[in-house]
């Protein structure tokens, strides 16, 4: 995802989100005076409903796109279709529980869709969901009675676990063989770890039971996301939709930073309960909460009401115990250990800001040997492009962010005296433009860094406006397939400069840039009253200590290009050195989505190369060759790719017990040799059968590979530095 962050230099899209802010206000104080429809009953499921406000948000955020978005998509039939498709898909993708009779009475809804989103209409969306929950409990309850039965594994029946080719099930009958035979697998699987008959049934009842009391938490803020998913994905892959809960964890995400009170939380028992607390944070200094510890309470300020949480879903206790800093929470807690009639006790807490800190940029230092001569390689590891947008916002000198984090870390590196700096941009989604700019100023004087192209089709130049270089020695970036975005961004640029060398597979392929919406700033405080009044029911609302009330919109607005003139869309960013993909090429990539946005090129910028690694990369890939070539580490990686490959292929397994059994052996004895091998091939120890692997470990064969190759070339004499211009330096 690449967050657009209002760019100053975007003066038209600027402009036209101005007009969209207006049309959206107008469109949401008429549209909230009419209740949604309701969807037809449906026996043996909840029979969830909409509530006015996703009606609402359902309406403008349809108009919204249909006229904003950078493709300008119509809702018409052709779309419709589309995203009758895909919302079948995201409720049942391995037809494993609806009918062909139900698809059969869901079609009078394959036009319908697109005039429903532009009514506001969900009822259509609720009943399809509400015959899936029916048939998912079914099935689940159907999977309990089954446990009953005596059960045979010498026979030579099979089970098809992947079903996603398959049509769905003809009839009941059908979808009780298969079900049948799942639960036999389950039960087989548990056998095989040696525990008697009567405890496995007692086991595989406790998780069925957890599966139906999971889908009976479901509710319609649940149901409205899957299918405003399933409509933002039919226009475009990034255009996105994020109800309340959401949308808080996307910027969490974006900015690596919450307000809150520094726990993570889990669910055990139906218990809210304590998993780890950050160090320094209002629950660390309370001294009154441990892990483990279970929150059965929470209630706002000091004199709020306590809201009782037992049994809740994780995320909607969370969204009560997060709030902004400097608000206080109080907590009804049972300690560990306690029993559960226990009186709790009374935690009370200021929230603060809490840093993600494992979430951020690392470093670390590997050294290589160059013909008897020691070279520090720093390692710089980008989990994502994020900035604290708000702290930035308010003019906060030390706000978090991706630059700023690296930059501190270069400071370090340089004080180390390391010889080159490994940029490992692998599984970085992207984030924030803006972070993707100024990343690339670290090592460059000025210039252009991406071109954007806005849905008039006016191009724009984003530069580097900054003259100081943090760093000018040797650069190489490692990318994977799952490198996306802001990320190619930092790596294109960094390649049409010349300024890094770029390691790795080919990327994700996003070139698109969206702009984060928030809702509730587009819509009248009084507006939020009413709809918030509507949906309550007339019940007193839960209150929560940070959430919106309708979510944000993640608006596709624009393309990027390279400063090269190539747009990344697709292609992403070819490495000039590549390592074979263990992420599926083609599964994973925009080349993959149906829906994205197809590749093109533009002019390219006025920018000048700062160096250029023509002439050394054929050296550098024929030394990396020799080296995988005898490579014990790249033929396991080799045969690691080879055997997903074949796995991928399978679509169902034996429930014969002693053929099982014989092939799980043999799997469970070649991973343990395989882990070895790798093991001795990088030089530490191999482990004992049984034992636990020490841990901080590091067998990262692919990470060393591109320290080394960046150390091949600053052992051809060729340092990086020396080619940079002096009105670089």
């Amino acid at each position: 995802m690449l967050t657009f962050y209002s760019n100053p230099d975007l003066k038209t899209v600027k402009d036209m989100f101005k007009k969209l802010y207006f049309i959206v206000v107008l469109g949401a104080a008429l549209a909230c005076k009419a209740s949604p429809k309701l969807a037809d009953t449906v026996a043996g499921s909840n029979n969830l409903q909409p509530e006015a406000q996703q009606t609402v948000v359902c309406k403008y955020v349809a108009s919204l796109i249909s006229e904003y978005n950078y493709k300008k998509v119509e809702l018409n039939d052709s779309i419709s279709k589309v995203i009758f498709d895909r919302y079948l898909k995201q409720l049942d993708e391995n037809h494993n529980y609806l009918l062909a009779s139900d698809i059969k009475d869901f079609s009078k809804y394959q036009n319908a869709l697109s005039g429903d989103l532009k009514d506001g209409n969900l009822a259509d969306v609720f009943y399809i969901f509400n015959v899936y929950q029916k048939r998912y409990n079914d099935r689940i309850k159907y999977s309990i009675a089954q446990l009953d039965k005596n059960f045979d594994f010498s026979t030579n029946e099979s089970f098809t676990y992947d079903r996603d080719s398959l049509p769905f099930y003809a009839s009941e009958t059908e979808s009780n063989a298969s079900w049948a035979a799942r639960v036999k697998y389950d039960m087989l699987n548990l056998k095989l770890a040696g525990t008697d008959i009567e405890k496995n049934k007692e086991t595989l009842k406790k998780r069925y039971l957890n599966l139906l009391a999971q889908s009976n938490k479901l509710n319609n803020q649940d149901v409205f996301q899957i299918f405003m998913d399933a409509f933002t994905n039919a226009i475009d892959p990034h255009t996105n939709y994020f109800n309340p809960a959401n949308a808080a964890n996307f910027n969490i995400e974006m900015s690596r930073s919450l307000e809150g009170i520094g726990a993570t939380l889990g669910v055990e028992n139906d218990f809210v309960t304590i998993t780890t607390i950050v160090p320094g944070g209002p629950a660390d200094k309370s001294h009154e909460l441990s892990p483990e510890d279970r929150i059965v309470g929470v209630a706002q300020g000091k004199t709020g009401e306590f809201q009782n949480v037992i049994g809740w879903r994780i995320e909607n206790a969370i969204a009560l115990i997060r709030g902004t800093k400097g608000t206080t929470v109080r907590l009804q807690v049972l300690a560990k250990g306690s029993n559960v009639a226990s009186k709790p006790k009374v935690v009370e807490m200021v929230r603060e800001k809490i840093i993600l800190k494992d979430q951020s940029v690392k470093q670390e230092i590997r050294t290589y040997n160059s013909n008897g001569k020691t070279v520090k390689i720093g390692v710089i590891s980008v989990p994502a492009f994020y900035i604290d947008y708000n702290d930035y916002k308010s003019g906060n000198p030390n706000y978090k962010s991706t630059t700023r984090d690296v930059k501190l870390i270069l400071d370090t590196l340089k004080k180390e005296n390391v010889d080159g700096i490994v940029m490992d941009l692998r599984e970085n989604g992207g984030g924030s433009l803006m972070e993707a700019i100024d990343l690339t100023g670290l090592f460059i004087k000025t210039g252009p860094v991406v071109q954007v192209r806005n849905p008039n089709n006016q191009i724009e130049a984003d530069n580097d406006e900054d003259p100081s270089i943090s760093y000018t020695g040797p650069v190489a970036i490692l990318i994977d397939r799952f490198s996306a975005s802001a990320s190619e961004i930092f790596a294109g640029a960094m390649q049409d400069y010349g300024r890094a060398l770029i390691v790795g597979t080919q990327s994700y392929g996003k070139g698109t840039v969206q702009n984060a919406i928030d809702l509730d700033k587009v819509i009248k405080p009084s507006v939020l009253d009413r709809l918030s009044q509507a949906s309550s029911n007339g019940k007193k609302e839960v209150t929560t200590g940070s959430q919106t009330k309708f979510g944000q919109l993640n608006l596709t607005i624009a393309k990027f290009y390279r400063i090269s003139g190539y747009s990344t869309q697709h292609k992403g960013v070819t490495p000039d050195i590549k390592f074979p993909s263990l992420i599926p090429m083609n599964k994973y990539g925009e080349d993959t989505e149906p829906s994205a946005l197809p590749f093109d090129i533009i002019a390219k910028s006025d920018y000048a190369k700062v160096g250029d690694f023509t002439g050394v990369i054929p050296q550098l890939k024929k030394l990396h060759d020799q080296r995988m070539s005898n490579s014990a580490s790249f033929k396991y990686l080799q045969e690691d790719i080879a055997d997903f490959e074949k796995h991928e292929t399978e679509k169902s397994v034996s429930l014969n017990e002693q053929e099982v059994k014989k092939q799980r052996d043999a799997d469970e004895q070649k991973a343990f040799e395989r882990e070895n091998n790798k093991r001795i091939a990088l030089g530490l120890k191999p482990v004992e059968k049984g034992k636990s692997k020490p841990r901080h470990e590091d067998l990262d064969f692919l990470k060393i590979e591109a320290g080394q190759i960046l150390t091949d070339y600053i052992g051809l004499g060729s340092k990086y530095s020396n080619n940079v211009p002096a009105n670089q330096q």
